[in-house]
Order: C-alpha cells, then structure tokens, then sequence
C-alpha cells in the first residue's frame, strides 16, 4: 500500500469512526451529516426494519426511528469492539445496550459493512442478530 492509499484508507476510517461517535453520543444531525444524501442502508433479515432504505429520510427517519422508537435512548451505550479499514470499504463490529421501552434490555453484537465515497458514508449493510431483536424489540411482529 501507498502513502496516497494509506491516507485515504485513514480518511475513510475515520468518517466512520465519527458516524458511530454521533450516535453514540445523541448526535444525530451529525450522523446524518456524514452521509451522501442518496446513500442506502440494508438491514439483513426479516424484520419490520429489515429492508433497503435510502437517502437521510430512509435511514435516519424511517429505518433509525423504528430502533429508537422502541429503546430508551438515554440508556444507550455503544461499543466499538473492532474496526477494519481498507480502501473505500470500513468494516465495524459494535455492542448495542439500552434499555427497552416497556422493560427489558437490548443487547446486541452487530456488524456493518459501510462503504465511503468523497468523505461521506454512501452505504451500509448490517448484519445482527434478528432473533435476539425480534423478541425484545417487536415481540408482537
């Protein structure tokens, strides 16, 4: 690898790594700034939120809204428990804990592929548990 692809491959890690600070810390007008605004997000399974959505509304208001609606956000605690950067593609696995609205806990281990183009997140396919979300968060679905 070269200088010029180290660079990028540390630019890219980093848009990420601040992605995952903004919701980790509440900031979600900065999240939503670090994405291209036709970007994509795939959820793997059969969940209610499972799916491809697309643009700041998809992901942020649609498909984020769906997760936040259901956990205590103030309880939320994110984890980076590894991060892999090469060229345009950073792949993270996190921790998810919060509590649930109604009882319970969120415990999750999840993996995101994100792909990041011009220094913005343009997508992301995400890999977790559906069993484990399914029961805590849409046990009627």
């Amino acid at each position: 690898m070269n200088t010029t692809e180290i660079s990028r491959t540390a630019a890219v890690e980093t848009v990420v790594r601040n992605y995952v600070d903004a919701i980790a810390g509440g900031r979600i007008e900065d999240a939503k700034a670090l994405f291209a605004t036709d970007a994509s997000w795939t959820l793997i399974g059969s969940l209610p939120m499972s799916g491809t959505w697309h643009g700041h509304k998809g992901i942020f208001e649609d498909f984020l809204g769906l997760a936040f609606a259901r956990i205590d956000a103030t309880d939320l605690d994110l984890v980076t428990t590894s991060l892999i950067a090469a060229g345009d593609t950073v792949v993270v696995e996190w921790e998810s804990h919060a509590g649930v609205i109604g009882g319970g806990r969120y415990d999750q281990h999840c993996i995101g592929v994100f792909t990041v183009r011009d220094g913005l997140i343009t997508s992301v396919r995400e890999y977790f548990d559906t069993d484990h979300a399914r029961t805590v968060l849409f046990p009627a679905a």
